[in-house]
């Protein structure tokens, strides 16, 4: 991937935060991108993504679609990209707040190659990571 773009992060209020990424994101074959979106655990790129650890999971649950009220925090689910590969998101979520012992920030931002099964795909992986894929671009989450 050759840019992963910006993410905004906003506290709407005590239980809620929003999302926007107008990044640009690779586009094989001039077909649509649905790589999915993540919050890791840890802000360490020292290894690139390979570092930034598993799933945002502080409540210990399955991995999950973003509706899911049941699923890691970390859950953001897919990205779609159009043919010029731009991908505009908005995302509203009660499970990444800001601050607080579960805050997002001191974390790392994941984008995966493959699509997340949302943990339904009946694959090994489908539980712990949604079988998303290789790390592909990432980025830690700080205070500006």
């Amino acid at each position: 991937m050759d840019k992963l773009g910006l993410n905004y992060f906003d506290a709407l209020d005590d239980v809620a935060s929003s999302i926007e990424d107008n990044g640009m994101h690779e586009n094989m074959n001039s077909v649509l991108v649905v790589p999915s979106f993540h919050i890791h655990s840890l802000c360490d790129t020292t290894n690139g993504c390979n570092s930034t650890g598993p799933h945002f999971n502080p409540l210990n649950k399955h991995h999950g679609a973003p509706a899911n009220h049941h699923r890691h925090a970390g859950d953001l689910g897919n990205i779609l990209a159009g043919p010029d590969g731009v991908a505009e998101i908005s995302i509203t979520d009660s499970q990444i707040p800001l601050s607080g012992v579960h805050s997002i920030l001191g974390r790392a931002v994941v984008v995966h190659a493959d699509p997340d099964d949302l943990g339904r795909g009946g694959h090994e992986l489908s539980k712990t990571t949604g079988n998303a894929g290789a790390r592909v671009g990432c980025g830690n989450t700080s205070e500006l």
